[in-house]
């Protein structure tokens, strides 16, 4: 999530040199290989992902939704309904968004973030339950 604010904070630019600089940084803490699947993998969906923030949350511009909860919601839903390996369990995935939300975000982005990716996990409900079970 850290990577992909950046990213977007200095307009798009240098990702690569964002993401392995925080992976250094971080090293100790992180998977060089599942930060780098991340990355690539919501940039690959971005358009997909972004549509589905606009639909969750209809009253919000994608513009105007501050880009801690924009790009932990991008993480969440790439984990939810495009990671290949399927490594997190949906629900855990937004019971990490949420508390991602509640130490960076503002008062209150963790419950922005729940109605968000509570109303995706609903519409793909049926594809995900298998994967929830785990």
């Amino acid at each position: 999530m850290q990577s992909l604010f950046e990213w977007e904070f200095r307009g798009e630019k240098n990702l690569e040199e964002i993401v392995e600089r925080n992976i250094n940084e971080f090293s100790k803490d992180v998977s060089a290989e599942y930060v780098h699947k991340i990355v690539n993998g919501v940039i690959e969906h971005l358009e997909e992902i972004n549509k589905l923030i606009i639909e969750a949350a209809p009253e919000w511009p994608l513009e105007q939704v501050a880009r801690v909860d924009k790009n932990t919601l991008r993480v969440a839903i790439y984990e939810m309904l495009y990671d290949p390996e399927q490594d997190v369990p949906p629900r855990v995935s937004i019971n990490e968004a949420i508390e991602i939300g509640k130490t960076f975000g503002s008062e209150s982005s963790s419950k922005f973030i729940n109605g968000v990716l509570g109303y995706v996990y609903r519409q793909n409900e049926a594809t995900l339950t298998p994967r929830d079970a785990r």
